[in-house]
Parts: C-alpha cells; structure tokens; sequence
C-alpha cells in the first residue's frame, strides 16, 4: 500500500531527502480519495514537526505521516489492520 509514486520526493532537510513528500493538502487528499483514511490522531513531535494518523474503518489501512515546519508532508509508515482502541492508563500504584 504505497502511493509513493504520485509525490515527488522534495529535496529539503529531514525526511524529505529519503522520502516520499509533497504538500499536506495533496498527501491528505491522495490518502482520502486513494485509501479512505481520514485523520485518527496527531501529536506535536521536536523541531515543531507535526505527525499524525490516518487511517480507514472499513479497509484498515493506516498512514503515518510526519509535516515539517516548513509545510511538507511526508509519509512515515504505513500498513493494514488499523484498530482503533480506547484503552484507560493503569493505576498510579501498578508496575505496567
């Protein structure tokens, strides 16, 4: 599951030199259109890179993808059997 070929891998710092990058709204666009993977999460990762999951319901295909401050999106990972879980973080007192 790889769309790599519809982005041009962008010559800039990080992961645009070994990736395939290209503008947040086109990468978001091909995964909804491509996959039907819509956004499940983000989180704000160092340098102000933004990363955030998508992913499909009914196919469980998932993309991660890491958005510089520069505004290039680039993909991370991806793969099959996305779930979705709502798990509750254990008490202070435990060792997990």
């Amino acid at each position: 599951m790889c769309f790599c070929a519809g982005l041009a891998a962008l010559p800039s710092a990080g992961y645009a030199e070994s990736r395939a990058c290209g503008p947040r709204d086109v990468v978001v666009a091909r995964l909804a259109e491509t996959y039907g993977e819509t956004r499940q999460s983000i989180g704000l990762g160092s340098d102000n890179a933004v990363m955030e999951v998508f992913a499909s319901d009914e196919t469980g295909t998932w993309t991660i993808t890491v958005t510089s401050s520069t505004g290039v999106t680039c993909l991370v990972a991806s793969g099959l059997a996305f779930e979705t879980l709502a798990e509750h973080l254990p008490p202070k007192e435990s060792d997990a």
